[in-house]
């Protein structure tokens, strides 16, 4: 399949790349500076643009059959790249008539701010990356609202590291027994699952290392 990340320089964007390629997609990788993945491979193409630019966007979604959404506000407290990146996304598929669409957010997210702890909820999200955290949620619902084949994909916080493999996956927001992370590799594997995998349209799912 044709897939486009939204997002793609960035640590998960590009480990989602990789994990695409090795499944065997044709991908687009979409970023201001593409060309900073310096990853070179007859399957993948590069398309500069930035994510705020409706036109930009609207160009680059042509002839997909699916679009990857990891977009990151990087050491930015006040971009709402997410939220209005992912409009433009939405905006476009519909305009060109693509359905599937796989959507990176962030545990503790709308119903599944249950799963945190005092220091994420009070701390983390409730002062520190509040405006981040408020950009989160707005994208969700942008995506929730956008009559797609949606999944949005709700990670705790990246660690480094390969891929392990365990994990606890859409558990409920009443679940505590959680570290509250998750290796970014793990996260991108199953972002590329998703393209072929119906189970979770029309779902937000948790994914967090057990402690």
């Amino acid at each position: 399949m044709k897939v486009i990340v939204f997002g793609a320089t960035g640590n998960s964007g590009q480990l989602a790349v990789e994990a695409l390629l090795k499944a065997g997609h044709e991908v687009t990788a979409f970023a201001r500076k593409p060309q900073k993945l310096a990853r070179r491979d007859s399957k993948l193409t590069y398309s500069a643009g930035d994510a705020l630019n409706q036109k930009d966007v609207l160009d680059a979604v042509k002839g997909h059959d699916a679009v990857v959404i990891t977009l990151g506000s990087g050491m930015s407290r006040k971009s709402i790249v997410r939220s209005q990146g992912t409009l433009n996304v939405i905006n476009a598929m519909q305009a060109h008539g693509i359905r599937r669409l796989i959507c990176q957010s962030t545990l503790g997210a709308n119903e599944s701010w249950s799963n945190l702890n005092f220091w994420w909820k009070h701390v983390m999200f409730g002062a520190l990356l509040k405006p981040v955290f408020k950009d989160h949620e707005l994208q969700e619902n942008l995506v929730r609202a956008s009559g797609l084949d949606w999944t949005i994909v709700r990670p705790g916080a990246f660690s480094n590291g390969q891929a392990t493999g365990s994990f606890k996956e859409n558990f409920s927001p009443s679940e505590r027994n959680l570290s509250l992370k998750i290796p970014s590799a793990d996260v991108a594997a199953f972002l590329s699952q998703q393209i072929r995998d119906a189970s979770y349209i029309g779902r937000a799912v948790a994914r967090s290392e057990e402690h």
